[in-house]
């Protein structure tokens, strides 16, 4: 017998052997059916796994993460099956399932084009009323490799190779269908009740511009029809409030062909730049932090001390300066490690807080750029903070309620995450695990709930990430907490403690809106292109009915001029209604419309975005509200 234990912490016993669908249906066969997957002893895995020893096992359904992955690479599977009937020429490449929904990258001799999704979805929806059964098995490398080779797969074949000599090679078989795959897949190919082919790309072959460009399929499922007309209407809502597109429209910022990834920023973007800009820093000093600058480029050596050309010198530009190279740099860390050695720090003198709005350069690869979203330069409002043993805790929940301040500002939900040691990390497991225990220690602290996310830590560190969850229910990574023995290691960093010895201070590298490129773009989305008023680049527009009252015009615009409000004019011989409609499209808080009724009677008439006709107002009121709703920062 086997003993199973239960997230709330309950234990039952088990015949060695028992399958995960099994003990989900020794609870009740509702719970058998919406089971996906499940974590056993933290590993992920599919509801045929046979359960031989002692563990912890948490059931995964539609909800979670982990039971949504099993149900997307089924479909992917699925998808994969309606292609190879209707043509068996295509060559798999593979098929995962992603964040939302899944793709598969196929080899076709002649292009997959958008029109034949839908004979492809007809195929998949017989499939799915045909219901064959779902089989996974495991083969010796070399019995793979000719099952692969005998189905005429030669990416499969690669891919066999690739795995290590102790992999265990599995198979996926429903019907007349196999796939190579780990998995893992849920019970029932029928349990897919909603998809929908959503887009075609190119893709090359393992992401390597070298090779063959595949055609790639996204889609998406649900396990109710209701979930996939309600995820359509948010695809439909999020191209409304692609950034890119109003980007465009609004005149905000652009990507150029003469640089791929390189945004550039219009004279409107700008201003929402620098005013997040100047709300940051007014923020970190109120906070104890000092402002610095760190060159774009520094010798390759330093690279190399810092662990980031071991680690990541395949993403870092490079150049030859007086016959020696040089890198541009793709993180602003090293030279904050300069910055401290600079001098002779005293335990009195901790923490150190530097701040920096620094410039970096990432090599990001084509086709994964993705307007401000994913760029190959862009601004980190880093800081680094240099501290004592003791003061690690304080100074992490300093920045996390930091984090939420700011998030809050913006109207951001955020979930947390705590990512661990990646197998590619330097530094000893000693170190690791004091690391690891400090930010739990410090999330613990406020109570806040997190999910651990195994392996995606720094090199250096591990982290606790802070997920954005936007109006449209998506999430975006912005926020970090690194804690960092590694690199004060490295640079022999050393403060004079109150022994009158040396000590390594503890480091804690830290961004809160991650990338300003980044967080344009989803603010943009978040907000519909429709910014609060003291983000709007135009905050007001006076428009005039006709030229007789532009005199009096001109002067309403300098007075709010005069009181930094940011304003436009409109005095052209047009119809009101066309002025008012487009001041509209640009979408600008506020307008201001000039008459005869408002000449004779010192006033504007003042329409918001948000309110509609507000009426007659003088102006001097009308000020006093701007610089209110611009001074709270209100929605």
């Amino acid at each position: 017998m086997i003993k199973i234990t239960f997230p709330d912490n309950s234990v039952r016993e088990y015949q060695d052997g028992t399958t995960v669908y099994e003990v989900a249906d020794s609870i009740s066969s509702a719970l058998a059916r919406e089971t996906l997957s499940a974590t056993v002893n933290g590993e992920l895995r599919d509801i045929r796994y046979p359960i031989t020893t002692d563990a912890t096992v948490n059931l995964h359904k539609f909800d979670d993460p982990q039971g949504r992955l099993a149900f997307w690479h089924t479909t992917s599977h699925v998808m994969a099956q309606a292609v190879k009937r209707l043509y068996p020429e295509i060559k798999l490449t593979i098929g995962p399932a992603i964040e939302q929904g899944f793709y598969y990258d196929f080899d076709a001799p002649e292009s997959i084009t958008p029109d034949m999704l839908e004979k492809i979805e007809a195929e998949m929806k017989k499939i799915i009323s045909e219901n064959p059964k779902i089989i996974m098995y495991t083969l010796p490398r070399e019995e793979a490799i000719r099952k692969e080779e005998e189905a005429g797969e030669p990416y499969k074949v690669e891919l066999i190779n690739d795995l290590p000599e102790d992999a265990e090679i599995s198979f996926y078989e429903q019907g007349e269908f196999f796939d190579l795959c780990a998995g893992p897949h849920i019970g029932r190919i029928s349990a897919i009740k909603a998809f929908k082919l959503t887009s075609i790309a190119g893709a090359y072959w393992r992401g390597d511009e070298h090779n063959k460009m595949l055609t790639r399929i996204y889609g998406i499922s649900y396990p109710k029809k209701e979930m996939l007309e309600e995820y359509l209407n948010m695809l439909e809502e999020a191209k409304k409030r692609d950034h890119r597109k109003l980007g465009k429209e609004l005149d905000l910022y652009s990507i150029m062909d003469e640089g791929p990834g390189f945004p550039f920023f219009h004279p409107k973007g700008m201003i929402i730049r620098n005013e997040l800009e100047n709300f940051w820093r007014k923020e970190h000093t109120k906070r104890g932090y000092s402002e610095v600058r760190t060159p774009l480029i520094l010798d390759a050596e330093l690279w190399k001390r810092s662990g980031h050309w071991d680690h990541y010198k395949d993403n870092m530009y490079s150049t030859i300066i007086d016959g020696k190279e040089f890198c541009i740099k793709p993180m602003n860390c090293p030279g904050g490690m300069l910055l401290y050695n600079r001098k002779l720090t005293s335990y009195k003198d901790l923490p150190i807080r530097m701040a920096e709005l620094g410039l970096v350069h990432r090599h990001e690869k084509s086709g994964a750029l993705h307007g401000l979203m994913r760029v190959r330069n862009f601004t980190q409002d880093d800081a680094h903070i240099f501290m004592t043993d003791e003061q690690v805790t304080d100074e992490i929940i300093g920045v996390i309620d930091f984090i939420d301040y700011m998030y809050g500002i913006f109207g951001f939900e955020y979930m947390v995450e705590l990512s661990t040691r990646p197998e590619d990390s330097m530094g000893t497991d000693e170190q690791w695990e004091m690391a690891t225990n400090g930010l739990i220690q410090a999330l613990n602290k406020k109570g806040l709930d997190y999910k651990v996310n195994e392996g995606d830590g720094a090199f250096y560190g591990p982290k606790i990430d802070f997920h954005l969850k936007d109006c449209l229910g998506r999430t975006w990574q912005c926020g970090t907490i690194q804690l960092d023995f590694q690199l004060p290691e490295r640079f022999d960093l050393t403060y004079i403690g109150a022994d009158n010895q040396k000590h390594r201070p503890i480091m804690l590298h830290r961004v809160i809106y991650g990338s300003i490129e980044r967080f344009i773009g989803i603010l943009t989305e978040q907000f519909a292109g429709a910014f609060p008023l003291w983000l709007a680049p135009v905050q007001v527009e006076v428009i005039t009915v006709n030229e007789a009252f532009e005199d009096y015009a001109k002067q309403v615009a300098k007075d709010l001029e005069e009181k930094d409000i940011r304003v436009e004019t409109d005095f052209r011989n047009e119809k009101l209604g066309y002025k008012i409609r487009e001041a509209q499209l640009q979408k600008i808080p506020y307008m201001l419309v000039i008459g005869g009724s408002e000449v004779e009677a010192n006033t504007v008439n003042v329409r918001s975005r948000k309110e509609g006709d507000l009426g007659e107002m003088d102006i001097d009121d009308v000020i006093v509200r701007l610089l209110k709703e611009i001074s709270t920062k209100a929605f």
